[in-house]
């Protein structure tokens, strides 16, 4: 119970200093993302592609164990993983305040499932992921980036959505590793603590669900 109120505590205080505390957002934001979103990348500093893109892969993440611990939950899982696409941990944190620890598994493994369940997201994400810190290392200004963080909403709470997502991703992991039949208190458990590549690496070397009949 303390730790749903934490967590929904966490979200509220997210959600007001988004929309209270940030800084003022820009007239341009809007073509910003719509450039950002149709790949119209001239003039934009590559740091900010790079973690716009990278947003982009944090739901695929969430979605390796996020459909799995749906099952028979109170509500379901999906709902707010699908909206984690567009609004990230602002969904996300909602579903970790009202679930319920779920360490067995009995379910079907559906198509979907399979697909989701597969190492290959895990492969595809940090190949994606790999791409956009080469590309920010490379390409992109950092003094600009911070210079926008601390002028632009947008970039400024995108850049606080990846920090949140990081942080949130490992509280998942020790009910998806019993639900596979590992030792939770192996150091697997500690991989997805690194930021973005651990979460990658994690879903790429877990165990497979167990198959049921």
């Amino acid at each position: 119970m303390v730790s749903k109120i934490f967590l929904g505590l966490l979200w509220l205080g997210f959600l007001s200093y988004a929309f209270l505390f940030a800084p003022p957002d820009r007239p341009e934001t809007f073509t910003l993302i719509q450039n950002l979103s149709t790949g119209q990348w001239a003039g934009i500093n590559p740091w900010v592609i790079a973690l716009f893109n990278v947003m982009g892969i944090w739901p695929l993440l969430y979605f390796g164990v996020l459909f799995a611990d749906g099952d028979r939950q109170p509500l379901r899982a999906w709902p707010f993983a699908i909206a984690s696409m567009a609004v990230g941990a602002f969904s996300i944190l909602p579903y970790l305040a009202l679930r319920t620890p779920h360490t067995d598994w009995s379910g079907q493994k559906t198509w979907g499932l399979r697909i989701w369940d597969s190492r290959w997201i895990g492969a595809i994400a940090l190949v994606g992921s790999a791409l956009c810190l080469w590309f920010g290392f490379t390409q992109g200004n950092w003094s600009d980036f911070v210079r926008q963080w601390y002028t632009s909403r947008f970039i400024h709470v995108m850049s606080l959505d990846f920090l949140m997502l990081s942080v949130l991703f490992p509280t998942l992991v020790p009910d998806d590793m019993a639900r596979r039949g590992m030792d939770s208190a192996g150091l697997l458990r500690f991989l997805p603590i690194v930021p973005l590549v651990g979460p990658c690496l994690y879903l790429m070397v877990r165990s497979p669900l167990p198959a049921t009949d």
